[in-house]
């Protein structure tokens, strides 16, 4: 419905009214409306107010004055969440339905109150405009990781209904795709049935951890923000509980998704690989595939929606769809292990790599970590070849590393370990799952003097922000004791000598060609 009487049917509220500066106090000279098929926004210039239309339609319910305002609570709580700046309140709007006037009571109607943003700070326009750095990527990934650690479990949908879910959403789309596409939408549908007979016990395991929490539901280009020097999330789905309540992954997958779909898989794994190195939830590996189709069919579904009812083209139904055929494509991986003694700039150099590559990275400081229950940073006071650092605690780190690469190669995915490896039988270890999936291996070795080495770890310890405890009692011991690469290793291999000048694009290619 629009705007017009048949969408205000069960409203007093008259939305050209409110389009007097007057309505909303002094200050306001303007007043813009912005319309979508539920909600009118009010745009004076410093803040907006969303005010949700009187509709009743299969997805959402706001016929009534109380749905509204539950609906405008439930908005407000969801979306503080994510971006507590942006979502000031709930206000009411009273007086008369000719001179409506914004905080007065008693209300006939509510509105969401907000800051206002510019429209170029959307994050689909900002990208276009080249204004966002890399790094805020990865920083969102790692905040979204802390967010979903700190929400509640959920009991999201059971196996069968995302089963059906996907194979309907497929079934509703398949009439509007153009009739030269139609196979390769065929190859979806067949590519989801294969997925969904060998993941139901892992939806079951993921349901049972605790995977599902009440997530955003809608998190793409277009409802982040480039403000202040971060992504910021908004506009979560306040109408629909059971589109929130979603495994975690469901939710990263549809922004890397959307930044495939616009080009940009080097920030899709930027973010994906800091969201799983901040929280650890590498048990998800199997399902992200799964979940990166499912949101681009949903999003070429909503697109061709859209060309129907405006006659607009049909460019972004067909990005969307080609975006699902790409991703579920099946590619060759390629697993790269680093070596190096400790201060010799593995993470340095890796931290480039994971867009370059492009690549999903694990860290065996932090998973070192999360397997004694430490957070990155804290301090186990492990002494040399002790506590952490013991024999034990190193094989179990490299094992959990290893099941960490095999779950990345036999879904497709390029898997980029950063540990010392110092040992050859650990470096042959991870050939062996290299190989056991069919993927390519090589070998990232990092290197600097001795002098160079000390003075990084003396300027790292006093730091104390490293998640490495290598001290130089340990780089003592590494200097008498790690095994260099043969020569079989190195046919794998690609040096850099990180004291010089890092060609990081020239090293993730003859890391491709390997």
């Amino acid at each position: 419905m629009d705007g017009g009487s048949a969408a205000n049917a069960g409203s007093n509220l008259r939305p050209e009214a409110l389009r007097d500066p007057r309505c909303f106090g002094p200050g306001v000279d303007e007043v813009r409306l912005v319309e979508t098929h539920i909600s009118w926004v009010f745009l004076t210039g410093r803040y907006a107010y969303k005010v949700k239309k009187p509709v009743k339609l299969p997805f959402v319910d706001f016929s009534t004055l109380k749905l509204r305002k539950h609906f405008c609570d439930e908005e407000l709580r969801v979306n503080r969440r994510f971006a507590p700046e942006l979502y000031l309140g709930v206000v009411p709007i009273g007086g008369t339905p000719a001179a409506p006037r914004v905080g007065r009571r008693p209300a006939f109607e509510y509105a969401v109150k907000m800051r206002e943003f510019p429209s170029e700070a959307r994050l689909d326009r900002s990208l276009a405009a080249n204004s966002v750095p890399r790094a805020a990527f990865g920083e969102l990934g790692a905040r979204l990781a802390e967010l979903h650690a700190r929400l509640p479990r959920v009991r999201g949908a059971a196996v069968n209904e995302i089963g059906a879910a996907a194979l309907r959403n497929i079934d509703e789309l398949e009439p509007m795709t153009e009739r030269a596409d139609r196979q390769k939408l065929d190859a979806l549908r067949a590519w989801t049935e294969r997925q969904l007979v060998r993941l139901g016990p892992v939806f079951e395991r993921r349901a049972a951890a605790g995977a599902e929490r009440e997530c955003h539901g809608d998190l793409h280009l277009q409802n982040l923000l480039w403000r202040d020097g971060k992504i910021v999330a908004f506009d979560a789905l306040e109408f629909d509980r059971k589109l929130r309540d979603i495994d975690r992954l469901s939710e990263i997958a549809f922004l890397a998704m959307d930044l495939h779909a616009h080009d940009r898989a080097d920030l899709a794994y930027e973010f994906s690989s800091r969201y799983l190195e901040a929280g650890g939830d590498y048990g998800g590996i199997d399902v992200l595939p799964f979940y990166r189709v499912q949101r681009a069919l949903v999003r070429a579904k909503v697109a061709a929606i859209k060309r129907a009812q405006s006659a607009a083209d049909g460019h972004e139904a067909q990005r969307y769809l080609e975006t699902a055929a790409d991703l579920a494509a099946r590619r060759t991986p390629l697993l790269v292990i680093t070596n190096g003694l400790s201060g010799s700039g593995k993470t340095t150099v890796t931290d480039e790599l994971v867009g370059r590559l492009p690549a999903i990275r694990a860290r065996s400081d932090l998973e070192r970590k999360r397997l004694h229950g430490l957070a990155p940073t804290a301090r186990s006071g492990s002494g040399l070849g002790t506590g952490l650092y013991a024999a034990a605690g190193t094989q179990k780190t490299y094992a959990a590393l290893a099941d960490i690469a095999d779950a990345l190669l036999r879904n497709g995915e390029n898997a980029l370990i950063d540990a010392a490896f110092l040992r050859r039988r650990d470096r042959l270890d991870f050939r062996q799952v290299a190989a056991a999936n069919g993927a390519r291996f090589a070998i990232l070795e990092c290197a600097a003097s001795p002098a160079e080495l000390r003075r990084r770890i003396e300027a790292r310890a006093r730091k104390g922000r490293d998640a490495s405890e290598a001290d130089l009692a340990v780089l003592e011991r590494q200097l008498s004791t790690a095994e260099p690469l043969d020569r079989a290793e190195r046919r794998h291999a690609v040096t850099v000598d990180t004291e010089r000048g890092i060609r990081h694009a020239e090293i993730a290619a003859r890391l491709r060609r390997i």
